[in-house]
Parts: structure tokens; sequence; C-alpha cells
């Protein structure tokens, strides 16, 4: 990243409807007080080597107009914020992730659906998600700022295993302060975040939801001050973890969810759970890094504490 827009929001988007994730991220930034960074991306298809030159010269010059476009609505969003842009011709993942190494997240939009699963929330997020700790955002086509007319936003966090949620648990309440909200954490007992393949339908029963219960409150307690002054909602409902998410999603501002290990060489590091949510939220999903993270990413919510 430029020295000039150190630590930005990053913000990728392709040629497809994009209002979305631009007010998002244009939000993020203004939350977070740091600049922005946009990465237009422009997929080139030749039917062979003689016309590769034209469609690559098609395709930019189509490119750098919805760019153009993108930072026309982005300057309305963030006024003077510092706002760097580049162009990608194919190749999404290579510079998604070296964007992403100083970014504070990485914004995605998803497409709508077409037929069965979205290819995009399979591919591009849980692929970024595999090589960086930095936070991930997945937004609905149909999401627009304050869809919500309730006074008071929510944010909704799923948390599977309590001993290892401290720090989506932390992410989640620096989201909710930044924007004077609820945090309604959902709890279930086989759902272990995004790291796992295989999760039995076992329900809480009637001794352990409040045994979870208190156990989510000692863990917020564990957070210190940054959770004073935010209202908190335990709730073990009687669900598939993915289905509560869903629904809750539909009356929520932000879901957050944590993954397994985005570091780990090989393997799937979406479990089902995290999947499906990806896909089928009615509102902004963001995938936090389980782990500890350093002084960058703690900035996440520390924005959050001087403007709740």
């Amino acid at each position: 990243m430029s020295e000039q827009n150190p630590n930005p929001v990053v913000v990728a988007v392709g040629q497809d409807e994009l209002d979305a994730a631009l007010e998002y991220a244009a939000g993020e930034a203004t939350r977070l007080g740091c600049g922005l960074h946009l990465i237009q991306f422009v997929q080139v298809v030749s039917d062979g080597p003689e016309t590769v030159l034209v469609d690559v010269t098609d395709a930019e010059r189509v490119g750098r107009r919805s760019m153009h476009a993108a930072i026309q609505r982005l300057r309305c969003l963030i006024g003077d914020a510092t706002l760097t842009s580049e162009l990608v011709l194919g190749g999404v993942m290579p510079a998604l992730v070296a964007s992403a190494r100083d970014a504070r997240m990485v914004v995605l939009q998803r497409r709508a659906p077409s037929r069965g699963r979205l290819v995009v929330t399979r591919s591009v997020i849980s692929g970024l998600a595999a090589c960086t700790p930095v936070p991930v955002v997945s937004i609905p086509a149909s999401w627009s700022v304050g869809r919500h007319t309730k006074p008071r936003p929510t944010v909704t966090v799923g948390v599977a295993s309590v001993e290892n949620a401290e720090e989506v648990l932390r992410t989640a309440v620096g989201a909710a302060r930044s924007r004077d909200a609820t945090l309604l954490v959902l709890h279930a007992r086989d759902f272990r975040g995004a790291g796992h393949d295989i999760i039995e339908r076992t329900r809480l029963d009637g001794h352990q939801a409040p045994r979870a219960t208190a156990e989510i409150h000692a863990a917020l307690n564990r957070l210190g001050d940054l959770v004073t002054g935010v209202p908190v909602r335990i709730d073990a409902p009687r669900l598939d973890p993915a289905d509560a998410l869903i629904l809750a999603s539909r009356v929520s501002d932000l879901v957050v969810i944590g993954r397994h290990d985005p570091l780990a060489p090989l393997g799937s590091h979406l479990g089902p759970v995290a999947r499906t949510v990806l896909a089928d939220a009615a509102c902004p999903v963001l995938l936090a890094d389980p782990r500890k993270r350093d002084g960058r990413f703690a900035s996440f919510e520390g924005r959050a504490d001087q403007t709740a």
C-alpha cells in the first residue's frame, strides 16, 4: 500500500452493481478514521491469441470507466479522506492478497444468486480468508445503509467454543460500539465458527444454555472497558447454527463469525456454517480471525472507543 494511504479499508469491485460494497467500505473508512483503497477488477476473456490485444484494450477501457464511476461515488461518500485506486486485469486473488497485507479490512460484494451457491463466496472470499488474518467482509448486493428503521442497530456474533471466542467477541463488541448498536451473541454448542466441515446437530438442553450464557458473560467481562456501555443480549436458540445466524441477519446490521486458521497451508478454511451464512445472510458478514491480533488489527475497534 502507498505511503500516502497506509492501512486503508480495501474495497474490491467488478463491473456488476457495486453500490452496496462502496457504501459499506466508505462507512467503515469514516468510522475507523482511515483511507480507502479501491481495486477495480476486469475479467479478460479471449477467443484466441489473435484477439488477446483487442480484448485487453476493450476490457481496460470498460474497466476504467467503471473505476471512474466508483471513484466519483466514493468521493461523495468520504469527502476529502484519502482515496487511492488500481485497475486489475484478471488475477483477482494475487491482487487481493497483496492489498490485504496492509489493510484494515477487505470488503467484497457478492453477486446476486443465480443457481445454487455463490461461486464468488466459495472461491474469492474463502481463498482470501485462507491467506490473510485481515477481517474480510461479504456484502449482499441488496444491502443498503440504513435499511433498518429501528432506533438502535444490532450487531450479531456467532460463538461456538467460548474458550476460543475472545478475539471474535472483541471484533464484534468494537463493531457494536462504533455503531451505537446492541450486541446479540448467538451460541449453539456445536457451532465451531468457521473451522469444521462436520457439525453435529446436537441442541443445547436446559442445563447447558445457562452455563453457556454464564461463560459468554465471563468472556465479555475479560474485554474490560471495551464492553462498557454496549447493550448485550445472549441467546442459545434451539436451531441449526447457520439457520439461527441467517434469521438474525434479517434484523441485523452486521453478522460477525470466526474462522478456523486462515494461514493453514491446506484444506478448507470455511466450514458449512460459514459458507451457508456467507451465501445467504441478508446483511454484511464479517469473517474475523480468532487469534490474537497485533496493534494494527486491534485498531479495528480502537477507533470505536473514541467515537461511541
